[in-house]
Formats: C-alpha cells, structure tokens, sequence
C-alpha cells in the first residue's frame, strides 16, 4: 500500500515549523517526537481544576465562610482580567482610538460582571455566620486587595488618587513615596479612635510599597489617561470619551457603593461589630461623595465633578 501524498498547506506548515525551529538552533524532528507521544491536554489539566477548587480553605466551620472566600477569588480574577486588557493598552506600540475603544469596553463588561454579582455578598450570606466567621479572618480585609490598586495606579497620574484634603497641595509632587504615603485609601487605614495606622494597613504597606512605587514609575507616561491624552486629536471621539467616563462611574462610583451596601447590611451595629473591616474606616473610606475619586477629570464638567457620587453618569 502506497503512502497518500501530503497535502500542499501541510507539507507548507511543516516548512514552517521547520523554519521556526531552525531560527532558534532547535531540531524540529526531535520535537515531533516528542508530540507523537505527547498525551491530549483535558480541560481539567488546562484549567487546572482541581488545584482551583482546592484553594478555598475556611477558617471556622460556619458554611457561608465559603461562599465568602469564593467571591473573593472570583473578584481577584475579574482584577487579573482588567490589568491584562490595561497592560496591553498602556503599551501598545500602535494605540489606536479603535484599539483604546475595544479594551475599555472590556474593562467595562468586567466591572459591570463585578457590581451585578455583589447581590452575593450582600444577600449571600446569613448574618448572623458572617459576623462570627469574619472575626476569625482579622485583620485580613478586602482593603488589602493589591490588584485594585494596581488598577488604579496604572489608570491615571496618581495625583489623582491623592486624599482629597492634600490633592491641591500635592499636584506638582515628583516624589512616588509622598505621593503613595497620601493616597485615598490610606486614610481609611487608620483606625477609628486615635487616627494610627491599622495593622491592616501597615500589613499591606509593608508587602505591596515596593511594588506599589515600582509600578507608578513603569505606568509613569502609560497610564489610561496618558495614552488618551497620546491619542491624535481626531481619535478622542465622542464614543471613547463616553467609555471612559463609564469605566470612571464603574470604578469609582458603582463598584464602591455597592461595598458600603453590603458593608452597612452586616457591620452597622455597634463598634465592635465595625471592627470586622481590620479596623478601617469604611464609613468614610467607602463613600465616593467623599472621595472625589476620578480617574478622567478632563472629561467631566465642573459642576458633575461637584456632585461627584451621589448620582450616575451617562456612558456606554
């Protein structure tokens, strides 16, 4: 029996295997071999399944520790997903005004996921399981999540997420550590009687600062509004700015009050209770009227920066 000939896009891809593997010293046959016996990847090893669905190790015994956990995690992969899209953005050697539309409107759909799902962590869970587990989990808090701030970091001049009493101050400040050692959220790291640093906080500063201050000096002229304001004159359409200024309402508006929703259903009782956060401040930490957070204010109006908060903003 006569072997059948190749087809013609076979025989070219082998040429270009052979192509690929010559330009890095490498012997393409040895590789074929080694596919002959290679095993079919599965689902499971590709995702690896059961390495994922073992990572959620409850402190105490009560069930809806869990469903806790779990959303944390989910939260924390939804974070991946919007710094991936940043990532790719902030450097994209050929950045178009398309190219800037497609990766906000991504970034977008996940925040969107992200405060359409929080009804889990506000009605998710029995109280009454949730103050007892969360006293176990101190002084571990969603405060010490460091891809948000990443998030932050790499979407704007970190002038912007100054506190809001020191931002004027500040606003020519060339110094990274001044300027992290008075970001927003460090104000709501102190605790609620003598105004010190929580133990959550000082936690967090001594893991992430160095990141932190590492990624302000990548993302120093490739931040999201660096490389709008990059962008030609006719590429800072209508429809980018409408997406930015969403993503803004998503990030600093929405995805913050849907956190002093759940917030105020299971902690506003009595300081003991509060206490649950690690200490935090959350009463004034999570209310955006407070923080005047906005990653574009060249794209908002004076008078909806004034009443920033306490209602939405059109966007797509």
């Amino acid at each position: 029996m006569h072997d059948k000939a190749l087809p013609d896009d076979i025989i070219q891809r082998i040429h270009t295997l052979e192509e690929k593997y010559a330009a890095m010293g490498q012997d393409m046959r040895s590789y074929l071999d080694g596919l002959i016996h290679s095993d079919y990847l599965t689902y499971w090893d590709y995702t690896h399944l059961d390495v994922l669905l073992s990572l959620q190790n409850p402190r105490t015994t009560f069930p809806d520790e869990k469903i806790f956990i779990l959303y944390h995690q989910i939260t924390e992969l939804y974070f991946k997903l919007i710094l991936n899209e940043i990532e790719q953005l902030a450097f994209s050697p050929g950045l178009t005004g398309e190219v800037f539309k497609l990766r906000i409107r991504r970034i977008n759909n996940y925040f969107r996921h992200l405060t359409d799902s929080f009804s889990i962590m506000i009605d998710g869970m029995e109280k009454e399981q949730f103050l007892q587990f969360r006293m176990a989990l101190l002084p571990a808090s969603g405060f010490q999540s460091a891809q948000y701030r990443m998030i932050e970091m790499a979407s704007t001049d970190p002038h912007n997420l100054v506190a809001w009493s020191e931002r004027d101050a500040l606003r020519q400040e060339p110094d990274f550590q001044v300027l992290l050692d008075n970001l927003y959220w460090q104000r709501g790291g102190r605790e609620l009687s003598t105004g010190r640093k929580t133990l959550t906080l000082r936690q967090f500063l001594a893991k992430y600062s160095k990141t932190f201050l590492e990624l302000m000096d990548r993302y120093r002229d490739h931040h999201l509004l660096a490389r709008y304001h990059s962008l030609p004159d006719g590429e800072r359409d209508e429809e980018l700015t409408n997406l930015l200024r969403h993503f803004d309402q998503l990030a600093n508006v929405e995805w913050p009050l849907v956190h002093l929703k759940s917030a105020a259903r299971y902690l506003n009782r009595d300081p003991d209770v509060i206490a649950a956060t690690g200490g935090t401040n959350w009463q004034k930490y999570l209310p955006p009227v407070h923080q005047q957070l906005i990653f574009f204010p060249e794209l908002w109006t004076e008078h909806q920066i004034r009443d920033w908060g306490k209602g939405t903003a059109s966007g797509n």
